[in-house]
């Protein structure tokens, strides 16, 4: 095998991070421009390039907990729950936008939603939280088909950590065993590495809660309870009227809030 090609003679600041190209990469639809459209888009594009660092960090964990290797998956798990308290402030800037700012270019956005963010649901499939109907959010679309299907089929995160459970020697069969076994970590100081990963894993199921909760109030702040722009997308996914999740703006994230990515941990609090 040869030697790594030496970088280049002439790199810099600016040619490294590709800044010409992703300052260009910001294109406001309103005609006149409309101030705050700038912003928005800035606040969307900065949580796409951390949801992608972020799934980079969770596929890392994944091979870090199936090979036992406990203080680097704490390591990361702490960086992904670093990124997710920089979340809420970014919402307190998006807040900065008055109501009556947004709705100057609100109807352009149509029928573009966050709701359709491939990479955040990604995220979340991932992370545990999994409902195949999402799935028709991106019809016509083979790739992102493609990539949401296989992090469905993929182990969970809670998967690879029953995977560490099981070479620890703990119970890991889903149900009662598993809920014995996060008990045994939390009282038996054999395994105080293993319920230091334990909080870190429930501190990004808190942390990624608080976010839903910020993103609810923002929005209940900026549309009240109109429609999300995303509403024929939405309704198309889970049913105008009779879908269980809902479909109407604020009114669906809502219902979103009790989602839990590893309830087991949450349970095991009832019996220590």
């Amino acid at each position: 095998m040869g030697k790594a090609a030496p970088p280049p003679s002439d790199v810099t600041y600016s040619s490294y991070l590709k800044i010409p190209e992703l300052l260009e990469l910001q294109k406001v639809l309103s005609r006149p421009e409309s101030h705050d459209e700038l912003h928005f888009i800035i606040i969307h594009q900065v949580f796409e390039l951390w949801f992608k660092l972020m799934l980079f960090e969770a596929r890392a964990i994944a091979g870090h907990l199936d090979a036992g290797r406990v203080p680097d998956a704490v390591h990361l798990f702490k960086r992904l729950n670093a990124i997710l308290a920089v979340f809420l402030p970014q919402i307190e800037v998006i807040e900065t936008m008055k109501p009556t700012d947004f709705l100057k270019f609100r109807d352009l956005l149509k029928p573009a939603s966050g709701f359709q963010s491939l990479q955040f649901r990604e995220l979340e499939f991932l992370s545990g939280a999994r409902d195949e109907r999402y799935l028709k959010m991106f019809e016509g679309e083979a790739e992102a088909q493609g990539r949401l299907r296989e992090a469905m089929s993929a182990p969970s995160l809670w998967d690879h950590f029953r995977t560490l459970l099981k070479s620890r020697g703990l119970p890991s069969d889903a149900g009662a065993d598993e809920l014995k076994a996060i008990v045994r970590i939390y009282r038996e100081e054999t395994y105080a590495d293993v319920r230091g990963l334990c909080e870190e894993m429930i501190q990004y199921d808190k942390l990624f809660s608080l976010w839903r909760e910020h993103h609810v109030r923002m929005a209940e702040r900026m549309i009240g309870m109109k429609p999300g722009t995303g509403q024929k997308a939405v309704a198309y996914s889970f049913g105008d009227k009779a879908g269980p999740m809902g479909t109407m703006g604020v009114e669906y994230l809502q219902r979103t809030l009790s989602k839990r990515f590893f309830p087991v941990l949450w349970a095991a609090r009832s019996e220590l």
